[in-house]
C-alpha cells in the first residue's frame, strides 16, 4: 500500500476535528504508534504526550470541559487500564471524551495469540467488555464497518456528553477508506410538540403573577444551553444560585447572584431564598452527597419547574421528550409576555470583610481564599482539587467570567493538576489557576512540566497542610493514614522541566500578597506558590460537610 493511502485512522482524526478537537491526549504504545504518525501528520492536530495515562485521561476530561469534546489514546490492556479513572470520572461528570484504544492486529486477535499487554487467554475483548462500565458507547473496529462505528460512537459522545470507547487494530487503523462525505449528522426530534405545549401551560400556571427563583447547575454547561440560561435570567428580576458543582455557570458579580445552595450547609440567606421561593426553577440540578449538605435540601415539588436532559416535571407532573434548550426558552417566553417586572431583589448583605490581616499574620485558610479571590480577573480558569481548596473557594463570588472547575461527584484527588493542563490548552488565551493540596499533589505531580513544555503559565498554588487535611476532617485527626511524605515543592518545577518559574514558599499574608502580586506582573511564566497552613485549619463548609460524611460512613 501506497504511503499517501488514505486510513480508517485518517477517517477518525478527520471527524474529530470536524468536532472541534485540535489536541490529542494520550501514552505511546507499539499498538497504536503508526496510528499516532497520522496524528503527527494531520494539519489540524497536536500530539500531547501524558507522563502516563491517568495524567493524560484528567487533560482530556479538562479539555473536553471547555472545548465540548476531547480525544484520548491509549494502548491496548496496560495503558486504557489506568487511564479508567480518569474515563470513570469524566463518564460520572458528563464531560464527552473519546478513548481510542490501539489493539493487536485483526489477525493476532482471530489466532487467540498470546501476545503482550494480554491477560494470556486469547481473549482480546476482555477491557472492551469493562469499558462497557463507563462509557455511552463502544465499537471493536473491522474494516468493512469502521467508518459507520466511528460516526455512531462520535454521535453518542456528542449527544450524551459522556466517553466514548473505540477499539482500533493496528491493521484496521491503516485500511484504506474515503474521507467523511458529509458532516457528522446530528440526532433531531428531541422535543415532543404535544409534550412542550403541555409543559408551556402548566408551568404557565404555576408562575401566574410570582416572581420566578432559578436554581440552575453544571448540566446546563454540558448540555450547551448557557445562552438560554442567560436569557431566562434577564427576562425579568430573577433571583438565582447554583450548587457548586455548576459555580460559574452564572455571573456571580450580579445583583441577582444569590449564592451557592448547598441544603443545610447553606448561607442563611440563600437557603431561605430558594426554599422559599413561591416558584422554584431547578434546571440542570443534580443533587449528590457532597454538594447538598448530605442530601439536606428542602425543595417543595408543589412550588418546583425541573428542568431536566430530556424530561421536565411541574409541580410532580412528567414532561417527555423535551429538551432542556426547549423548556428554558419556554418560561423565558412566559416571562416576557406576562409583561410584569419584579421589583428589584433585596439587596444581599455584603460579606463582612475585616480589614486585610497585617502582613506578619500566619495565613489561614480564610485569608487564603480571600486573597486569592480577590487576585482573580476576568478570564481566569479556576481548578480547585477536591478538599480544602475545592471547599475553601466555592463560597467566594467570582470576577465576571471567571470559569471554575472542581470534580465534586468523582472526587478522585489529584485530578486538577493535569485538567489544568489540558483546560489551559483548550484556550490559551485564558490563564489557569491551579488549587491543589499537597496530599493531592503528589498523585499527579509528574505533569508539571508538561506546561512548560507547551508554553503555558498557569499560577499553581500548592496548600501544604502537611497531609490529607480533608480526611482528617472525617475521620482520624492524628492517624497516620492521613500522614505523607514532606516534599521540597518549590525545587519541583525545575527538576520536573520548568526552569524558569517562579517559586515562593509563603506562610505570612504578607508573602502571599507579594506573590501573587508578581504572579500578575508575570503573564508569561508558571508561579508556584507553596503556602504552609495548619494541618486542622479547614474552611467552614467542608467541616460542616465532614461531619455529615462522617456520620454517613458510620451509620
Amino acid at each position: 500500500m501506497g504511503e499517501n493511502l488514505y486510513t480508517v485512522g485518517d477517517y477518525l482524526l478527520d471527524r474529530l476535528a470536524e468536532l472541534g478537537v485540535t489536541e490529542v491526549f494520550g501514552v505511546p504504545g507499539d499498538y497504536q504508534l503508526e496510528f499516532l504518525d497520522h496524528v503527527l501528520a494531520h494539519p489540524q492536530m497536536n500530539w500531547i504526550g501524558g507522563a502516563n495515562e491517568l495524567n493524560a485521561g484528567y487533560a482530556a476530561d479538562g479539555y473536553g470541559r471547555l472545548r465540548g469534546m476531547a480525544a484520548l489514546v491509549t494502548t491496548f490492556g496496560v495503558g486504557e487500564l489506568s487511564a479508567a479513572n480518569a474515563v470513570a470520572g469524566s463518564y460520572a461528570e458528563h464531560v464527552p471524551v473519546v478513548h481510542i484504544v490501539g489493539a493487536p492486529s485483526k489477525d493476532s486477535q482471530g489466532a487467540r495469540r498470546i501476545v503482550h499487554h494480554t491477560l494470556g487467554d486469547g481473549d482480546f475483548e476482555h477491557f472492551l467488555r469493562m469499558s462497557r462500565e463507563i462509557t455511552c458507547a463502544q465499537a471493536n473496529l473491522a474494516p468493512a464497518t469502521a467508518t459507520r462505528e466511528i460516526d455512531r460512537v462520535l454521535s453518542e459522545v456528542r449527544e450524551q456528553k459522556r466517553p466514548g470507547y473505540l477499539l482500533i487494530a493496528t491493521d484496521v487503523a491503516r485500511f484504506p477508506t474515503e474521507p467523511p462525505a458529509a458532516p457528522l449528522p446530528r440526532y433531531t426530534g428531541g422535543t415532543s410538540p404535544r409534550a412542550l405545549s403541555m409543559f408551556t401551560a402548566a408551568a404557565a400556571e404555576l408562575i401566574g403573577d410570582h416572581r420566578l427563583t432559578v436554581l440552575a447547575d453544571f448540566l446546563v454547561h454540558r448540555l450547551d444551553c448557557v445562552d438560554e440560561l442567560s436569557a431566562l435570567l434577564a427576562a425579568d428580576t430573577v433571583g438565582h444560585a447554583t450548587l457548586m458543582w455548576g459555580k460559574s455557570l452564572v455571573d456571580e458579580s450580579s445583583p441577582n447572584y444569590l449564592g451557592i445552595y448547598a441544603g443545610a450547609a447553606s448561607e442563611d440567606s440563600v437557603r431561605e431564598a430558594i426554599e422559599g421561593a413561591p416558584v422554584l426553577v431547578t434546571a440542570g440540578v443534580l443533587f449528590t452527597d457532597m454538594v447538598s449538605g448530605f442530601f439536606s435540601q428542602r425543595i417543595d415539588p408543589a412550588r418546583t419547574i425541573d428542568i431536566g436532559v430530556n424530561q421536565s416535571v411541574v409541580s410532580g407532573q412528567v414532561f417527555a421528550p423535551l429538551d432542556m434548550s426547549a423548556a428554558l426558552d419556554a418560561i423565558t417566553a412566559i416571562l416576557t409576555e406576562r409583561g410584569i417586572t419584579s421589583p428589584a431583589l433585596p439587596a444581599v448583605p455584603a460579606r463582612t470583610h475585616a480589614d486585610p490581616p497585617v502582613r506578619e499574620a500566619a495565613l489561614t485558610q480564610e485569608s487564603l481564599w480571600d486573597r486569592l479571590s480577590e487576585a482573580l480577573t476576568p478570564g481566569n480558569v479556576v481548578l480547585a482539587d477536591q478538599g480544602t481548596s475545592f471547599y475553601g473557594m466555592a463560597g467566594h463570588r467570582l470576577a465576571s467570567g471567571v470559569t471554575f472547575i472542581g470534580q465534586p461527584l468523582w472526587g478522585s484527588i489529584g485530578y486538577t493538576l493535569p485538567a489544568a493542563l489540558g483546560a489551559g490548552l483548550a484556550d490559551r488565551d485564558r490563564r489557569t489557576v491551579l488549587l491543589i493540596g499537597d496530599g493531592a499533589a503528589q498523585l499527579t505531580i509528574q505533569e508539571l512540566g508538561a506546561f512548560g513544555r507547551e508554553g503555558l503559565a498557569p499560577v499553581v498554588v500548592v496548600v501544604n497542610n502537611d497531609g490529607y487535611t480533608v480526611e482528617r476532617a472525617i475521620h482520624g485527626v492524628t492517624a497516620e493514614y492521613n500522614d505523607i511524605t514532606g516534599w521540597r515543592w518549590t525545587e519541583l518545577p525545575a527538576a520536573l522541566g520548568v526552569p524558569d518559574a517562579l517559586t515562593f514558599r509563603v506562610s505570612t499574608y504578607g508573602e502571599l500578597d507579594d506573590a501573587l502580586r508578581t504572579a500578575a506582573a508575570a503573564p508569561d511564566r508558571m508561579v508556584f506558590v507553596e503556602v504552609m497552613l495548619g494541618r486542622m485549619d479547614i474552611p467552614p463548609l467542608l467541616t460542616e460537610l465532614a461531619q455529615s460524611a462522617s456520620d454517613a460512613n458510620s451509620s
